[in-house]
């Protein structure tokens, strides 16, 4: 056990907090490293007393032990005697990363297989179903876990254990003071070897179907929204967990809306004679019709505006509003009539000039 201050050794300060005290180890660790100082007895020694620090400051309960009663708590608490390499379990996330040995420190680590492929499913939907949700059924391509050998490649006396590293997945090999523990090469760290493959999946432990799944799209989804269904993707390998399924969506256009973000947009078509004498009109909405009333002397482009007839948006309560665009409509072709008013209104600055039986006849041949 080392004589020097544990706070000492790291460098930290006696309130420092676990990341800061995770930080400082791995600053001490890159620094001495043996592998970083070949034959440095120094370095070497550092390298220990860093790692003794660590041991007792990472740990809450030793930490307080020492900071209450210093080495001589740690006895009675079951405390950090020396080096002993079966105390940093957790010091291959920290060092076997960072030098590439997996874990450094020797010891049995449990083998983990390996997680199945996320998958992408491109879903387009209803201009409708997006503003307001909706369950639908979806049919995936996927690999799937092979029930005849549970995953496994082969069934129990198809699978025989790796002689090179006795089933442990991994071998030990001297480096300075320590033990590396690296996979094993016979076996990829698997700890065991096939004989005699499934026959329902050819050794790969999972077999090709399609599966249908049910979605649940929420209301107020946009274009390019991503849905997770956790789970869902390919298997995973020796016992790996399953990848995730991420169903992209995309969004039909409607005929009369366009959407920016909660709020809708349509335009209107109106007669000149509308705009200039005012009229109500039927507007449709995701609801039914809605009748708006467009005052006499609205401009063409002129903007409506109609609270709560737009979309939701997730995470956002109430719905957005529908913003209507009215717009004169030019008639292409005109008749005698027609063209008889046309002629008698243009020679007038002053649309609203004291000719009332014009208008009305405008209203008339127009409306």
């Amino acid at each position: 056990m080392s004589d020097r201050d544990y706070y000492e050794i790291l460098g930290i300060d006696r309130d420092a907090g676990d990341a800061a005290v995770k930080s400082a180890y791995r600053k001490a660790a890159v620094k001495y490293h043996p592998d970083k100082n070949p034959g440095d007895s120094v370095a070497e020694e550092n390298f220990k007393e860093a790692a003794e620090a660590y041991s007792v400051l990472s740990d809450p309960e030793k930490r307080r032990m020492y900071d209450q009663y210093g080495k001589q708590g740690l006895g009675g608490a079951g405390g950090f005697q020396g080096f002993n390499a079966e105390q940093f379990g957790d010091f291959s996330d920290i060092l076997g990363d960072l030098f590439g040995f997996g874990n450094i420190f020797g010891g049995r680590r449990g083998r983990r297989g390996s997680a199945g492929r996320d998958l992408r499913f491109d879903l387009e939907i209803e201009f409708e179903e997006a503003v307001r949700g909706l369950e639908t059924k979806i049919q995936v391509p996927r690999s799937e876990t092979c029930e005849t050998c549970g995953g496994q490649g082969a069934p129990a006396d198809g699978i025989e254990t790796c002689g090179e590293c006795g089933g442990h997945g991994q071998v030990a090999m001297r480096r300075g003071f320590f033990t590396l523990s690296t996979p094993c090469g016979s076996c990829g760290g698997a700890g065991r070897r096939i004989v005699k493959p499934c026959e329902a999946c050819a050794g790969q432990g999972a077999v090709r179907r399609e599966r249908t799944l049910t979605v649940r799209i929420p209301a107020g989804v946009d274009e390019g929204s991503r849905l997770r269904l956790v789970g869902e993707g390919e298997a995973g390998r020796g016992g790996g967990p399953a990848g995730d399924l991420y169903v992209a969506l995309h969004i039909r256009e409607h005929p009369v809306f366009t959407r920016e973000g909660r709020d809708l947009r349509c335009m209107a078509r109106v007669s000149f004679s509308q705009l200039a004498l005012g009229a109500d009109l039927e507007i449709p909405t995701l609801e039914g019709e809605h009748k708006l009333h467009v005052p006499a002397g609205t401009q063409s482009g002129t903007s409506f505006r109609i609270r709560g007839q737009g979309a939701s948006a997730i995470g956002i309560k109430g719905n957005g509003d529908l913003y209507v665009d009215v717009h004169a409509v030019t008639p292409k072709k005109i008749n005698a009539e027609q063209r008889e008013l046309f002629e008698q209104l243009s020679g007038h600055d002053d649309l609203e000039a004291d000719e009332p039986n014009l208008f009305d006849r405008v209203r008339n041949i127009f409306s």
